[in-house]
């Protein structure tokens, strides 16, 4: 009986089936059924030999086949793919073709199987390279694919990630890796959401304050007024509300990591008479406030959750209160990236503007202003991929080059989603609909230094 191959078992071993089971160890030696130790594939019989040549041939055309199937299914995106032994195939013809290469079959196999997952996780892995501008490549391939999935699978899969017995769970995965690590690439608060640049030249410190009076200046806060804020990061917008808008702050987070901190800088800092931190889940939340504010919570909430989201803060907000709600979002309706909610987030699945009005509808709030922050959050994001290339000596102390990686992919390849349209940050500002007295104009948010109602720190 001739013998064929039927499957690759690892990166250098071929199975075939026949009378006798044969295994090839590609380069090196061939062991026979009974045998204990390798024989030379030159010193092997000659129709072994042969055997070895076809089965080369037909891996060698095998690979090539699945190379330009790759790149169809990422959409001919104008890069160049490299395998292992040279081989390559080219996209879009393009004067800077960006390179990606594959060092071994299982990647190969995994990438045909599933781009949008196995190329972040082949990066990371070390079975992928990708030469020059990691932003930049992942923009070609985000121009040109996108990943179509049900209704039913992203369902399926946010009751399964964010119960309230997973949250604390899921929160706890990303944000207790420990602060020393966020230190050493946020900005010197502490600010872990998307920023506001006034313009594109502010540094990430100063475009962080301009985003905490941007949500400050929506939500038109007086001093003595009362703030319930769900999910609070480091505390650093609790405490710029509290120092210069003069209210009172009850702010709420599961993330210990996160609510030690904030109540140490609290303290340290004299306002802990009038800041607040709570380690509790948002669906925990009591009390009455005068403005409700969640910066950065709603993608780990889930579409799901919106309802009941709405439902706290119906409970929440008094007649003459007003709310805002800042979040990564999408145009419409899909699931999150599966490597990201995997390996940096699990339970995230930012929602389409449809979906948030699951949080306003079924209690009548008033929607009176939408913002998209898109090419804000990109230019965040930039921000924070050089700081932690220049923080890597530090960050390799703290873990291995595995995770390197697994960070390099997630900044990079969300700054490229948000520069290329497949992420959003939306921010939504809210009333009851019974509040007679709407903003006339806008005019209140774009106040000059001078006209600002901010108030001096003490």
């Amino acid at each position: 009986m001739s013998e064929r191959p039927t499957s690759t078992t690892s990166n250098d071993t071929i199975v075939f089936s026949s009378d006798t089971e044969l295994s090839l160890i590609r380069g090196s030696t061939y062991v026979g059924e009974g045998s204990r130790t390798g024989v030379p594939i030159e010193q092997s019989t000659p129709s072994l030999q042969q055997t070895v040549a076809r089965t080369k041939q037909r891996s060698w055309a095998i690979e090539r086949s699945m190379l330009a199937r790759l790149l169809k299914a990422v959409g001919h995106p104008a890069i160049r793919i490299v395998l292992w032994d040279g081989a390559e195939a080219r996209g879009q013809e393009s004067d800077n073709l960006r390179t990606m290469t594959i060092l071994n079959r299982r990647a190969l196999w995994n990438l045909v199987r599933a781009p949008d997952y196995y190329m972040p996780e082949g990066y990371m892995r070390g079975d992928i390279v990708i030469d020059g501008d990691l932003i930049e490549f992942m923009q070609e391939v985000n121009r040109s694919y996108r990943t179509e999935w049900t209704r039913g699978n992203a369902l399926r899969r946010a009751w399964e990630g964010r119960s309230l017995l997973k949250a604390k769970r899921n929160i706890s995965h990303h944000y207790d890796l420990g602060n020393d690590f966020y230190k050493l690439w946020l900005d010197e608060q502490l600010v872990y959401t998307c920023a506001y640049f006034e313009s594109p030249e502010a540094s990430l410190e100063a475009a962080q304050v301009a985003k905490m009076d941007h949500v400050c200046r929506k939500l038109q806060l007086q001093p003595g007024e009362h703030v319930i804020e769900a999910g609070c990061g480091w505390g650093a917008l609790a405490l710029h509300m509290a120092k210069h808008y003069g209210v009172h702050v009850r702010a709420f987070n599961v993330s210990k990591e996160q609510v030690r901190y904030a109540r140490e800088r609290t303290q340290q800092e004299g306002f802990a008479g009038q800041v607040e931190f709570i380690e509790d889940d948002w669906r925990n939340i009591t009390g009455k406030c005068d403005a409700f504010v969640s910066v950065g919570m709603l993608e780990h909430v889930g579409p799901e959750n919106c309802q009941r989201l709405g439902d706290v803060i119906h409970t929440s907000l008094e007649q003459h209160g007003r709310g805002l709600i800042h979040t990564i979002g999408m145009n419409y309706n899909q699931q999150f990236n599966r490597w990201i909610e995997d390996r940096i987030f699990p339970g995230a699945q930012p929602p389409s503007l449809r979906q948030m009005l699951d949080v306003f509808e079924p209690h009548d709030f008033s929607v009176i202003d939408v913002e998209n922050l898109r090419p804000h959050y990109a230019l965040t994001l930039r921000h924070w991929l050089e700081r932690f290339e220049r923080s890597l000596p530090k960050v390799r102390e703290m873990y291995d080059e595995q995770f390197i990686r697994m960070w390099r992919m997630y900044l990079g390849a969300s700054a490229s989603a948000f520069e290329t349209g497949g992420l959003q940050l939306f921010q939504v500002v809210f009333l009851p609909a019974s509040r007679p007295d709407y903003p006339w104009t806008r005019e209140h948010l774009y106040w000059t230094a001078q006209r600002a109602t901010r108030l001096s720190p003490k």
